[in-house]
């Protein structure tokens, strides 16, 4: 029975043995986990990148946008204390001092042309001439009708004229009778005391005789009527006969019309008139330009139309010479953003200067003034004057200030606010960066 119990246990020895294999207390070794070790450095980077954002964005908040840029890139000029001359450069166009345009008064088709575009014209110079059958025909037929009008007024003027010369035949007569009958009846009453007539006979002619003297006094009451009525026709007829004379010549006029002539002294332009070409009404031909004479027309930003005004001079250089112009109007219609104004010359004109010629002057708006003054740049159509960049006193970067600009000329913008003597700003354009509120100068990232 032992035996078996010896077969069927193990010795204590190897009991312990085993337990001492279980249990690690003879051999004990630290194993690493790897997978969370490398889970303690990514919570880690990522808690620092938090931190990173987080700080860049509370710097963001407070600085605002900022771009790196290139110094090269951009122009820094300096703020400084000086003369602002208040003048604007203009763009001129020689046109002509007086021009009196050329167009048909009547239609209808060119017939000859007489002389070229560009020649010197003295006035009543035929340039072209036109023809127009309508017209000729029309004209004809009221010159005919003006006639018979004219000749009726005539022939009424003579019928009132006989009648006038009639009255005096009828008084004539009517005297003559009254002067026989008034010594017939003084002889018969004569005779009558003799008994040589009878009383029949006296009573006869007394009765003739009075007859004649009440045909006299109805004569000369119908005389006064008729010439009273007879003065104020013949006025009528006289101013009817003037309008109607006047027509006439009107007529005439229109005839000589398709005769185109030169208005004024001067030189012919724009004139392209082809023989066969037809004319319209009122249609434009060309015109008469003054031929030494000029004046100069500018086109001007809208952004001074407040401040140009009749009287301002503005001078040019050309050959060695000064000269000096005046505008004489303005034209306040706004087109394309800009408006326009004529100028002529104080005193001589320059020699050689030919229509549709440009030049290039100044105009003076205002007395020269004392102010501060930057360059004038590209920057004020981003900013529109409103805001500029400020380069900080370390050079390292610029930042975005408001200011209140006031008047510019070609080179300086006159400044109200914002800015003192000795600072420095970015004048070169701000395309790309005007989101921005800080410029770092020195290179890119």
């Amino acid at each position: 029975m032992d035996q078996k119990q010896t077969r069927g246990r193990a010795p204590i020895s190897d009991i312990k043995s085993s337990s001492t294999l279980i249990s690690g207390t003879g051999m004990d070794r630290k194993v690493e986990n790897k997978q969370g070790h490398w889970r303690k450095i990514l919570i880690g980077s990522l808690a620092a990148l938090a931190v990173i954002l987080v700080a860049f964005f509370l710097l963001d908040s407070q600085e605002g946008k900022s771009l790196r840029i290139q110094e090269s890139r951009v122009t820094v000029s300096e703020v400084f204390k000086g003369k602002f001359e208040d003048f604007i450069p203009i763009r001129s166009r020689v046109t002509p001092l007086k021009t009196v345009f050329l167009d048909a008064i009547e239609g209808g088709r060119v017939e000859r042309i007489l002389v070229e575009d560009g020649t010197l014209l003295k006035k009543g110079d035929l340039i072209v001439e036109l023809s127009n059958t309508t017209l000729q025909l029309e004209v004809t037929r009221n010159e005919a009708a003006v006639i018979e009008q004219l000749n009726n007024m005539r022939t009424i003027e003579l019928q009132l004229e006989q009648n006038r010369l009639s009255h005096k035949r009828n008084l004539v007569e009517i005297d003559y009778q009254i002067k026989r009958l008034t010594r017939r009846v003084d002889r018969e009453r004569e005779l009558i005391k003799t008994n040589n007539i009878s009383q029949a006979q006296l009573d006869q002619t007394e009765d003739e005789l009075a007859y004649y003297i009440n045909r006299r006094n109805v004569t000369l009451e119908s005389q006064a009527t008729d010439a009273r009525m007879q003065d104020a026709q013949l006025v009528f007829l006289q101013k009817s006969s003037e309008r109607l004379e006047q027509n006439l010549e009107f007529s005439k006029k229109n005839l000589e019309a398709l005769q185109v002539r030169a208005p004024v002294d001067g030189k012919l332009s724009g004139f392209n008139a082809e023989v066969g070409q037809s004319i319209s009404h009122g249609g434009r031909l060309g015109q008469v330009d003054s031929p030494n004479a000029y004046k100069l027309t500018a086109n001007i930003d809208e952004f001074y139309l407040n401040r140009v005004d009749l009287g301002q001079t503005a001078q040019f250089s050309r050959d060695g010479n000064e000269y000096e112009i005046r505008i004489v109007k303005v034209y306040p219609q706004v087109k394309n953003g800009q408006f326009e104004a004529d100028f002529v010359f104080n005193g001589e004109q320059p020699h050689a200067i030919r229509r549709g010629q440009t030049l290039q002057a100044n105009l003076v708006l205002g007395d020269p003034e004392t102010a501060i003054l930057i360059p004038n740049g590209a920057f004020y159509q981003d900013t529109g004057g409103k805001w500029i960049f400020v380069v900080t006193p370390d050079k390292q970067k610029a930042v975005k200030r408001p200011v209140r600009l006031g008047r510019r000329n070609a080179q300086h913008i006159e400044v109200l606010e914002g800015l003192e003597v000795g600072e420095h700003v970015v004048t070169s354009p701000y395309t790309g960066f005007v989101e921005m509120t800080h410029l770092k100068l020195g290179g890119v990232e």
